[in-house]
């Protein structure tokens, strides 16, 4: 049941941060522990359907719920786990 309020949550987040610069198909996120500054990725949605993605994005809903106030997911956690762990799902 959270996955699935998590994906209607990260689903309105989406409609918000789709914007010219984010391709079709694909959606923003802001990864890092820093509150301030946070790095922007450009990610295939397909990625939502992805176990290791949607931990990530439990993580997220724990912290920030899912009111993002940078306009895209955001997603609190090191840098370098985040590109772990997408970097395993390129190709699927």
């Amino acid at each position: 049941m959270a996955l699935v309020r998590g994906l209607l949550g990260a689903k309105k987040i989406l409609s918000l941060s789709v914007m010219a610069t984010t391709p079709k198909g694909f959606l923003v996120v802001y990864v890092g522990e820093d509150q301030v500054q946070k790095k922007r990725y450009v990610v295939p949605v397909s990625f939502l359907n992805q176990p290791s993605f949607q931990a990530l994005l439990s993580k997220s809903e724990e912290e920030f719920g899912f009111d993002h106030p940078m306009g895209g997911l955001t997603i609190p956690c090191p840098e370098d786990t985040f590109i772990n762990v997408t970097s395993g799902l390129k190709g699927r």
